[in-house]
Order: C-alpha cells, then sequence, then structure tokens
C-alpha cells in the first residue's frame, strides 16, 4: 500500500538534487484542472510566492502544482520552471487570453549545508516536472530534502541531516489524508507517541562518545542561550481526497500545523519559515475537522520520516547512526 502523499489519486510528486550543492526542489503536481488550495504560515521567517492567493476571501480556488525548494530565496526561481511545464500542457488558470498556471511555493535555507551558491532555478522545476510521478514518494535525502538538517542549538557542528517525509492514512469509507514534509527545523524531532527525541543538537562526553539529543529549549533552561543559526523552517503538504471548500482546507491546514507542534521542538520560531499547503481532490464527503485531525496525525508522521529516512552526509549525522533502524 502506498503510504506517503500519492496515495491521494490525481497527484504526482517529483524531485530534482543537486548532491553536489546540497540543494534541491520538490513538486507537487495536481491534476489539471487543479487542486482547491489553502496555506498556513506560523514560521516568522517564510520565504513564500503566491500564497495570498491561498486566502479564502480572494478569487482564485485551484492552484497546478506546490514548488518546495532549498536555496533560500533564490530557490523560489524554481517555480517558473514548473509554470512553464503546465504553459506546454495548456494547463493553468483560464484568463481567456491565456491560460496562467497557479503554482504557490515555499523556500527552505541550506545554504549553510553544500554551496551557497547553489540553488534550484527554473531548468531544477522544470526536471522535477518530468520526474514526477504517482507511485511512493521517494523519502530522505532528496529534492529539496537533500540540504536539510535539524537540531541547530550549538549551530551546525552539532546539527543533524534530515530530508523529505511523506505519510497517509486511508479511511474505512474512503477518505485518504496525506503529507509530505521538507524537515529543516532548528529544533529537535521527537517521536509524538513517546517523547523520544529522535534527532536535535548532539551531545557527548568528554571522551566524545555520543550520549544524547537536546533541544534549544532544555538549553535555554539550562542556561546555555542557544545558536539562534540562520534562517531554518519546515515545509510541508497535506492533501485529501475529501471534497471540501477552500476555506474549510484553510481550517485544515491550520488543524495540520499540531502535527509540527507534536514533533518538533521549539516549533514556529523567529527563524524557522514554517509553512503547510492543504490540498483537497476528490469527492468522498467528510467533515473538516475529520480531514484536519488526521492530516495532524499524517504530518506528525511525515516529520518522523524526515529524520529517519535521511542518511548521513555533509559532515551531518543522521538519527539512525546512534538510534538504529528501528528509531521508532
Amino acid at each position: 500500500m502506498n503510504d506517503t502523499l500519492t496515495a491521494v489519486p490525481g497527484f504526482r510528486v517529483g524531485h530534482w538534487s543537486d548532491v553536489e550543492g546540497a540543494t534541491g526542489c520538490t513538486v507537487i503536481l495536481c491534476p489539471p484542472e487543479g487542486a482547491v488550495a489553502a496555506v498556513d504560515v506560523r514560521g516568522g521567517s517564510p520565504g513564500t510566492r503566491e500564497t495570498d492567493l491561498l486566502r479564502p476571501e480572494n478569487t482564485v480556488e485551484r492552484v497546478h502544482a506546490v514548488v518546495l525548494a532549498g536555496g533560500s530565496a533564490f530557490g523560489l526561481a524554481a517555480a517558473d520552471g514548473v509554470m512553464r511545464w503546465l504553459w506546454e500542457r495548456n494547463v493553468g488558470f483560464d484568463t481567456s487570453f491565456a491560460r496562467v498556471p497557479i503554482v504557490p511555493s515555499a523556500i527552505l535555507f541550506d545554504l549553510p549545508v553544500g554551496r551557497a551558491d547553489a540553488w534550484p532555478g527554473p531548468e531544477a522545476g522544470y526536471a522535477a516536472c518530468e520526474a514526477a510521478h504517482a507511485g511512493p514518494v521517494e523519502q530522505g535525502n532528496v529534492g529539496a530534502g537533500v540540504g536539510a538538517s535539524v537540531g541547530k542549538g550549538r549551530g551546525m557542528a552539532w546539527a543533524c541531516k534530515a530530508g523529505v517525509g511523506s505519510a497517509a492514512a486511508h479511511l474505512p469509507n474512503g477518505l485518504v489524508v496525506a503529507a509530505l514534509a521538507i524537515v529543516n527545523a532548528f529544533g529537535a524531532v521527537s517521536d509524538p507517541h513517546t517523547g523520544r527525541v529522535l534527532a536535535g543538537v548532539r551531545q557527548h562526553d568528554a571522551e566524545g562518545r555520543f550520549i544524547g539529543f537536546v533541544d534549544a529549549v532544555e538549553l535555554l533552561k539550562a542556561g546555555e542561550a542557544p545558536h539562534f543559526a540562520g534562517p531554518n523552517t519546515t515545509l510541508a503538504v497535506v492533501a485529501t481526497n475529501g471534497r471540501l471548500s477552500k476555506a474549510a482546507m484553510a481550517k485544515v491546514a491550520q488543524q495540520a500545523q499540531a502535527g509540527l507542534a507534536r514533533t518538533i521542538r521549539p516549533v514556529f520560531s523567529t527563524i524557522d519559515g514554517d509553512v503547510i499547503f492543504a490540498l483537497s481532490y476528490g469527492e468522498v464527503k467528510t467533515h473538516t475537522d475529520m480531514v484536519g485531525m488526521v492530516a495532524a496525525d499524517v504530518l506528525a508522521q511525515a516529520v518522523v520520516n524526515g529524520v529517519v529516512r535521511a542518511a548521513s552526509c555533509y559532515g551531518l549525522p543522521a538519527a539512525n547512526d546512534f538510534l538504529g533502524a528501528s528509531a521508532v
């Protein structure tokens, strides 16, 4: 069974990865007629494009793709390539003069991990569309997650590798709710069921042996001022085949934020640009709260997967280097 974002029929996901530069982008392609969409921005350092139009009171209801990219603000250019790919296929909002693809985007800050002069541009966005498919989403060190990291309360020297994670829930009435997360948080990531810290600021004893993880909140409470390293950010998309309005999906995006709060500590800081997009495409009758509550659960699992599916690289160890393959 597909337990990733593409479990929701009609959606495809593609990655473009720059392993040398330690950056990339991830594209979520909606069906050609578009998906009802909304957004909720909680982080204090967001980098976004075309998010104002997702406010419930604004005109356009459907989007044709969502782009999540590394490269800081430079990475927003990846959406240009996605727009071109869609335009070539006559997909977009019909203005009567031309079809204009609606492609909201958000970026994360991965410049300290690889090359600071490497970021995804239009060609990367186009290539991610070419690679998009409806099979299970590849997770870990791919796409926008190539340069992702977590646990930066003492700076990058004590951080851990993270990446792309995805999860889905299949309900008996045919409702599917799924999530995809790019985990690049300032804070630590914990198992929402046990509270076990899976990745955060690494701690070592006098002999250099690993003795556990800690988050920036604990450093602060212990009297150590956390190292507020530059912008971070967790980006996410939740999707469902439930039939909901744009206003309802705005509430779903808000409710899904609980999934980040259950797994990331601290979250929504002034140096995180946390953004959640919510997409609806399908005809399953449902209630806003049903989708929102399940969205929080699958997003929490997607965040965990973004940590435990990542592999060590760029001098950053991965969670499983310390916790083993049975981390959760």
